[in-house]
């Protein structure tokens, strides 16, 4: 199997998966747009307070190897890719 048909496959895993977080004042709920890993960048559907949102953010790579997305009004909040099921 090629490098780029194994990316995509890891792509698709991740499509459409959901991670609930509250951020202490509001319940916030991720679905997983699209994640590329060519441009380390991860696209979500943000639910909070009736609202609808879609943004766009820069993959980040822990010291122990994890992806992640920084989330939040300055950005404090770490959202790991491996805790979308």
């Amino acid at each position: 199997m090629k490098e780029t048909e194994k990316t995509r496959e890891e792509e698709r895993k991740y499509y459409l998966s959901e991670f609930s977080y509250n951020d202490g004042e509001y319940d916030v709920k991720f679905n997983i747009y699209d994640v590329d890993f060519y441009h380390q960048t991860i696209t979500v559907v943000i639910s909070c307070c009736g609202k609808i949102t879609q943004d766009t953010f820069p993959l980040v790579r822990d010291n122990n190897g994890h992806l992640y997305f920084e989330y939040g009004k300055f950005y404090e909040n770490k959202i790991l890719l491996n805790d979308f099921a």
